[in-house]
């Protein structure tokens, strides 16, 4: 053999022997074939949803039985978690650019949406929440505003006005001497207005437009209708029959059963926040909430929006798109009516065994809306101008 392969054949021999020390150092030897062990996997798939905090309990209580049923997206867990939070805050983060960007955000209507679509658009030069395509947002469930009124005050104001709408409530509220001034008798005082802050509650903000809409008698609301004196000063006299802005919270129809007539005798509330509370109300005051529908009907349709940006993966983004399916499933949508939402699984009706829909009917629940007059979408300028005449003129008094 030539010295040149004799020096090849050492150099391959101290080549496989370093290897061997190696993996032997390593303890791949010691515990045979078993120990060729995968990686540890690098964890769950972790998703967090900014829920409205009027559809926050189902979304939650959906979210808990999907952590418990260990989906699994490439070869990942999937875990979900949910915070609540008003639109109207999640817009002002989103604004100032303060928000902890969430995998999806599901706000109370889509039109929030696209208000946060037209602040991010000019600098990425796209939607960050698209309307179109598999990631579009898609409405998981729906409410609406409706009136929710005691009973013994709904008698007396269907008796002195004919109907309940906006212009009672009004007149109401202007009534000299309060209740016996237009019938009732002396222990109730002064007429009380229930309705969620308009500077901290969309709902409470939509309250308002609902007032104009029906004040203007048409459902789109301009910025030059908010600045019309005439209606300012009637909007003044409107809100000033809330005792206390700060009580309601952010789930004011507790309130509205907590408090009873002594902190507000009639409240325009989301549909869901009246009928989640009736029988507390009928219980506590030993009289229960009747519900009106108004003529201009606010919908809230809660989107689910996938947020599309590099903050997040294409796994967060597709497990957010698996959760998503699963609160549109069959038995998930059927749940959401013990919540008093409305489904919008096209298999799922609200008058289910047990529905509140169906339990609270005699009281003017009813399963389906009549086609009211949808109230249209307001526009930014119309919501600040809205919010800035409520700050000087109400918030402060």
């Amino acid at each position: 053999m030539s010295r040149t392969r004799v020096v090849f054949f050492v150099i391959v021999g101290a080549a496989v022997l370093i290897v061997l020390i190696g993996l032997a150092a390593g303890g791949v030897f010691e515990q045979g074939p078993s120990a060729l062990v995968p990686p540890t996997p690098p964890g769950p798939i972790e998703i967090r949803i900014v829920a409205a905090s009027t559809i926050y309990p189902w979304v939650d209580e959906a979210a808990s039985a999907f952590n418990s049923e260990e989906h699994i997206m490439e070869g990942q867990p999937i875990r979900v978690q949910v915070v609540p939070m008003d639109g109207l805050e999640a817009l002002r983060r989103f604004d100032a650019q303060t928000m902890e960007i969430p995998t999806a955000w599901i706000p109370e209507s889509r039109y929030l949406v696209e208000l946060v679509n037209a602040v991010y658009k000019p600098q990425m030069g796209r939607d960050v929440f698209l309307t179109d395509g598999e990631y579009r947002a898609r409405p998981i469930a729906i409410s609406l505003l409706a009136w929710g009124v005691y009973q013994s005050r709904a008698r007396v104001l269907e008796e002195a006005f004919g109907e309940i709408n906006w212009q009672a409530l009004h007149d109401a509220a202007v009534a000299q001497d309060g209740w016996p001034g237009i019938g009732g008798p002396a222990d109730w005082g002064y007429f009380k207005l229930l309705i969620p802050s308009p500077n901290r509650n969309i709902a409470g903000l939509s309250a308002m437009i609902s007032a104009a809409g029906e004040y203007f008698g048409r459902p789109d609301i301009s910025v030059a209708d908010v600045m019309d004196e005439d209606f300012q000063q009637w909007l003044y006299e409107l809100m000033s029959a809330v005792p206390e802005f700060s009580s309601a919270g952010a789930y004011p129809g507790e309130s509205l059963a907590l408090f009873g007539p002594s902190g507000g005798e009639v409240g325009q509330l989301l549909e869901s926040d009246i009928l989640t509370h009736m029988a507390g109300a009928a219980q506590r005051w030993g009289e229960p909430l009747l519900v009106y529908y108004p003529r201009f009907v606010t919908w809230f349709d809660y989107p689910f929006t996938i947020w599309i940006g590099p903050e997040t993966t294409a796994a967060e983004k597709n497990a957010a798109l698996e959760f998503e399916h699963y609160l549109l499933s069959l038995e998930v949508q059927t749940r959401a009516v013990n919540y008093g939402l409305r489904p919008v699984h096209d298999q799922v009706g609200v008058d289910l065994p047990d529905s509140p829909f169906v339990e609270w009917e005699e009281y003017g629940v009813v399963t389906v809306v009549p086609r009211y007059t949808a109230m249209r979408s307001p526009s930014r300028d119309v919501l600040e101008t809205f919010l800035t005449w409520f700050e000087r003129n109400i918030a402060e008094r």
